[in-house]
């Protein structure tokens, strides 16, 4: 299942035009706009494994890189500071890669 079948189109749209702009991703912005912050614990879980491309069970750096081509084919690559920034509010083991429970955590934190 992809993160769009689990969003509202017009939320994703306005997600990705905030952040349009190189730098200016903010997760905890990203999420609320985007709806994440609102869904179910269950239902975070499930845009998780959608953007895990690899189906490893953990997002890693290169994954997130392209985080936002998940929620639409036409979502711009971060940044290495984007990126870097992102991996670090979320990685509380310090593994370098980001778990289910972790970001299920940072969408409810943020």
């Amino acid at each position: 299942m992809a993160a769009k079948d689990l969003l509202k189109a017009d939320d994703i749209k306005k997600a990705l035009d905030a952040v349009k702009a190189e730098g200016s991703f903010d997760h905890k912005k990203f999420f609320a706009l985007v709806g994440l912050k609102a869904m179910s614990a269950d239902n975070v879980k499930k845009v998780f494994k959608a953007i895990d491309a690899d189906a490893s069970g953990f997002i890693e750096e290169e994954e997130l890189k392209f985080v936002l081509k998940s929620f639409a084919a036409d979502g711009r690559d971060l940044t290495d500071a984007e990126t870097k920034a992102f991996l670090k509010a979320a990685d509380k083991d310090g593994d370098g890669k980001i778990g289910i429970d972790e970001f299920e955590t940072l969408v409810h934190e943020a």
